[in-house]
Formats: C-alpha cells, structure tokens, sequence
C-alpha cells in the first residue's frame, strides 16, 4: 500500500515537472502554433495591443502595438512566423515593404530555420531574426526599449525620428547584450526543468526495481 502511494505520488510529480518542462518548451523552443505564440505575447503584455493582421491589409501575421503603464504609445512591432524547413532571403524585403506598410518601429520573423551564420537572433537588413526559443525574450526586450525610446524622444524632440532613434538603438551593441541575457537566463530555467525531471523519473525507475 505504502510503494503504491509512493508511485502514485512520484507520478503526480513527474505530471508536474512535465507541465512545467512543456511550458518552458512553449516559451522558450517557440515548438508552438503561431495562434499559441500569439496569445503567449498577449498573456505576458496585458496592457499592448496585439491583434493579427487583417487579411488583404499588408502581409506579417501579428500587429503588436506597445503601450506604457501610463497609457502612452511606445511604438508598433510586427512579428511574422515562418513554419518552413528553408530560410528565404526574400522574406527579409517583403517584410520591410509590411513594415512601411503598417508603420511600425520594428520588423520581426520568427523562424525554426534562420539565415546562414545567425545562432538564435540577429538583426539582418533591418529586420530582427529569431529562432522561436529566443521569440519571447527578444519580445520583451524589443518592448521595453521602445518604450524607453519614446521617454527620450520627447526630450530631444526634433532632433532625431523615431525610426533613427530606434534603428540605431537596436543596433548597436548595447541592446544586443540586454537581450543575450535574458535569453540566457530562459535557456538556465529550461535546463534546469529538465534535470529536475530526468532526476524524478530515474528514482521513479530505481523503485520499480
């Protein structure tokens, strides 16, 4: 009774590692629907607006549009996902014709397959390439560095546009240590949902002995 009550409670956990692992995986291998993707952005940014595109308007697939805790518009990303098993360079300038198109900041494809010498995320002819693990901390970073943006662009209004100020933010070298970091503090919780697992299911093993 007491070995079936020991099972029975193993397994409760490893149901529960394994929810957790599948939705770190979610997050972080971007192994998701664009819809689920989707709605992961919309679940993490309450405040943002973030609706697809409507159909015949302009080509990406979602419209994410930032706003700040104070209401203020930070800018607009539009994030397209590539479901392909080869990357295509002419996606990049279809994309930047989409992104004129809905005027928005910044231009985003998410993509299991990326250009050759891109390991996880790269800007690449002025629009951002990320493998679908990287999609959400890149989504975060990207956000609040547009918002932050905004902040300083009403201090040196006239100056510069909002499309310079944003160009040359992202990048430069600053930016892409910010999103490196959190990537990297993603990929640290997967590994680690991952070893917890491994761990239960190999003592599971050794009491079934």
């Amino acid at each position: 009774m007491e070995k079936e009550q020991t099972i029975a409670a193993m397994q409760k956990q490893i149901e529960e590692l394994k929810r957790r692992a599948d939705q770190g995986s979610q997050q972080l291998q971007g192994e998701v629907q664009e819809l689920e993707l989707e709605n992961l952005l919309r679940t993490k940014f309450p405040f943002d607006a973030i609706e697809p595109v409507p159909k015949g308007e302009f080509g990406g697939d979602v419209l994410h549009r930032v706003v700040g805790a104070g209401g203020q518009s930070g800018g607009t990303i539009l994030w397209e996902f590539k479901r392909t098993k080869n990357w295509s360079d002419g996606w990049l300038a279809k994309l930047r014709d989409d992104q004129r198109a809905a005027k928005a900041e910044i231009a985003v494809i998410v993509s299991q397959v990326l250009p050759k010498g891109v390991e996880t995320f790269e800007m690449v002819e002025g629009v951002w390439v990320t493998h679908p693990r990287a999609a959400l901390p890149v989504a975060m970073i990207l956000r609040q560095s547009l918002l932050e943006l905004a902040s300083a662009r009403q201090s040196s209004e006239g100056q510069q546009t909002k499309t310079e100020m944003v160009y040359q933010y992202l990048t430069g070298p600053r930016f892409r240590q910010r999103v490196e970091a959190v990537v990297e503090a993603f990929s640290t919780m997967q590994e680690d949902l991952d070893k917890e697992r491994k761990a239960i299911m190999k003592q599971w093993a050794k009491r079934e002995e």
